[in-house]
């Protein structure tokens, strides 16, 4: 638009001011012809500037194609562009749609939105394209509504309510009728359902379909972040009460039928509040420099029958989630606790890897069948690890010659490529009422990497067994878990940022060379104060892992052949290996429906995406109310994150990040260098880069936004 950029008309109307409600009237009435006389009444352009401005407007548009002037002086919109299905997204506070062809997501205006919402299906028409502008679209149907459940806080007034929802997807507070309140008084938590949204209305329509509880208290907020991701909190009635009907007594005929593994010393070592034991570990002496080591998974499969009302649960779940403190079973808690749980002196069902090693930690055999076991005793990790440490204790000579073996196989490991990533895990000390007291972190140690191996081992030999085919001919179909290759321009990202710190990064070469110069680079930075910030950043830089029946290897690992075989209590993928392990090894059947489980394996992966963004979501919550009651308290920590708006910066002793808000910065004016990452003062040239060591005070802290303000000390 070439004249008068910055002419203003009659009492201070500005051109962009002008151009956004002729764009909003020609919108609105998409087929209506508008003649000049009608523009300036229905906009109330009365003043002669007014009126020259929006001329000068309508001719720009004309040019641009993005109007059509159908007869001297009466217009039209230009609706010659195509229309296009695909789905509404909103981040943050910005409109996107993208298309089903796939494509850059085009940003498009409130005004364009149609009431769509996050995710829904959508139809849209495209406009002409404006010269230095992106072609505008508009929502005209909603072709499927993605989620019509929001949590948020009620806020009631005497005839009529709204839901207040911290979602940023959400564009407008939920007007909700006093009669479908549902009991929900004001301050409450609550779920509530989108009924309506009439074309002319700012608010959507909804109504209460459940209480959660007071707003703060710890099992409200716990069942509102669940509820947010669309997770369940609660099991339903009949499918406990069908869980409550299994027995768990094993006959003699069932355990004719198995491998009785009751008399080798097993044992399950697993964190200490652990209810759910579904990994066991036997061992026993062969010959000279020859074990036989078992891997013994609870048999969950033989109780959980598919397509039953308990399993069709577990596939809507597929994986149990970890809050802070608490896990919301995948399956019932008579199954996951008790009847396949491999409690110490128990009779249990299980599927098993026994594997025949030497000395050198060298698989010399293996097979893989289902038994009856015994645990004799429930180890604690930090049990396991005072034995590894010291040398004493009960089976110690069992637990020294596993934790031999793991470190060889380990060592290998490595060698062959796998990627050491050992990121801090946040934990918390909290009392009765779920109130955090205080902050630690989970530390892999030598017990945690004795078990980790085991079960690397048993989930790459079942993918192998199953996966590796002679001859040519085509593996049958299997839920392999897999990690793809990094993306070369995530990886050059990766070296740029950590060239700051004076590190280098091999991006170019084989597999194996990058995966060694990545090992170099966590080796390096292990026990900085910027170890944490780089981990996290490289572990970015990674694909994500997956479940899929396309086997492509896994990059992390380097392993060609893996899956999950080792937790079928809480992860469905698991029970799906167990399956088709018995369908093609004892039953001989032939291969399953391909289709069937990549769509159970597409299903499974995103769930845990969800599940895993549940737990992140629950640590915001209580490191937000660990801070709440330390207002004023002064920390050290280091920056983490840098934007235009702000510094983030990440407290050394207790992992919580706050932000330090731009406006905050008072000593100079900072501008944000998105290419160096980093913010720098204008005139006195001080600069702020990630990884800078920083002293803030905690200036507030929001629990509804999970937010924390930090102040620069």
């Amino acid at each position: 638009m070439s004249r008068s950029k910055e002419r203003k008309a009659g009492k201070g109307m500005k051109r962009t001011e002008m151009v956004t409600r002729i764009l909003d009237l020609f919108h609105k009435k998409p087929e209506e012809v508008f003649s000049l006389k009608t523009i300036f009444e229905q906009l109330h352009f009365k003043t002669h500037p007014m009126k020259m401005l929006c001329l000068d407007i309508l001719y720009d548009m004309t040019e641009d194609e993005y109007i059509i002037e159908v007869e001297r002086n009466r217009y039209r919109l230009n609706k010659r562009g195509t229309e296009m299905v695909g789905t509404f997204l909103r981040r943050g506070y910005k409109n996107f749609f993208q298309a089903e062809e796939g494509g850059e997501p085009i940003e498009l205006p409130d005004r364009n939105a149609g009431h769509a919402m996050n995710g829904d299906k959508v139809r849209v028409s495209c406009y002409a394209k404006r010269p230095g502008k992106a072609a505008e679209v508009e929502v005209v149907e909603i072709l499927e509504h993605a989620e019509n459940t929001f949590v948020g806080t009620l806020e009631v007034q005497k005839h009529y309510a709204f839901l207040i929802s911290e979602n940023q997807t959400l564009p407008n507070d939920i007007f909700i009728p006093k009669d479908k309140l549902k009991g929900g008084k004001d301050g409450e938590k609550v779920i509530a359902k989108i009924i309506d949204w009439p074309e002319k209305a700012k608010n959507p329509i909804g109504q209460v379909i459940e209480v959660l509880g007071k707003s703060g208290d710890n099992n409200t907020e716990m069942h509102a972040i669940l509820a947010e991701y669309g997770l369940p909190y609660k099991y339903p009635e009949n499918v406990e009460k069908a869980a409550n009907h299994i027995s768990g007594e094993i006959t003699q005929e069932e355990i004719a039928q198995r491998e009785d593994y009751r008399v080798p010393v097993t044992f399950t070592i697993d964190p200490k509040d652990a209810k759910d034991f579904d990994d066991a570990l036997s061992i026993r002496p062969l010959s000279e420099g020859l074990w036989e080591v078992g891997v013994h998974i609870a048999d969950v499969s033989h109780y959980v029958q598919e397509n039953s009302i308990i399993d069709k649960e577990a596939v809507k779940r597929a994986t149990s989630v970890y809050l802070v403190d608490r896990t919301i079973p995948m399956l019932p808690e008579r199954l996951c606790n008790f009847v396949c749980s491999l409690r110490p002196d128990e009779d249990k069902l299980t599927y098993s890897v026994i594997f025949k090693m030497n000395d050198k930690a060298e698989v010399k055999d293996y097979r893989i069948c289902h038994t009856v076991t015994r645990s004799n005793r429930r180890f604690t990790y930090e049990e396991a690890q005072t034995i590894i440490e010291t040398g004493e204790g009960e089976f110690k000579d069992e637990i020294l010659q596993l934790d031999k073996l793991a470190k060889i196989l380990r060592e290998a490991r490595f060698k062959a490529g796998a990627i050491n990533f050992e990121s801090v895990e946040v934990r918390f000390d909290i009392d009765e009422n779920g109130k955090p007291l205080s902050v630690y972190f989970k530390e892999s140690k030598d017990a945690h990497k004795l078990v980790e191996e085991f079960m690397l081992l048993a989930n790459k030999t079942v993918a192998e067994h199953i996966g590796k085919v002679k001859g040519g001919s085509k593996p049958k179909v299997f839920p392999y878990r897999v990690h793809d290759l990094p993306d070369p321009e995530k990886m050059d990202n990766l070296a740029q940022f950590i060239s700051r710190f004076g590190l280098k990064l091999k991006t170019v070469g084989s597999n194996k060379e990058i995966s060694k110069s990545l090992n170099q680079l966590l080796d390096t930075i292990h026990g900085r104060k910027e170890e944490n910030l780089i981990s996290a950043v490289s572990i970015r830089a990674m694909a994500k892992a997956r479940y899929t029946t396309h086997n492509i290897g896994h990059y992390g690992l380097a392993f060609s052949h893996y899956t999950h075989f080792t937790s079928p209590i809480r992860r469905y993928p698991d029970l799906m290996v167990h399956r088709l392990l018995t369908r093609y090894i004892d039953e001989g059947k032939r291969s399953a429906n391909e289709q069937k489980y990549e769509d159970l394996c597409e299903h499974s992966s995103a769930m845990e995406q969800l599940a895993a963004s549940a737990e992140r979501a629950s640590i915001k919550y209580k490191q937000v109310e660990f801070l709440s009651e330390r207002i004023g308290q002064t920390f050290s920590g280091v920056i983490s994150g840098i934007t235009e708006w702000g510094l983030y910066v990440e407290l050394n002793d207790n992992k919580c990040e706050g932000m330090i808000p731009l406006r905050d910065l008072d000593d100079d004016y900072y501008e944000f260098d998105d290419k160096n990452y980093c913010l720098r003062g204008r005139r006195t040239k001080k600069t702020y880069q990630l990884g800078d060591p920083l002293n803030v005070q905690v200036a507030r802290a929001n629990l509804e936004k999970r937010q924390l303000d930090f102040k620069l000390v």
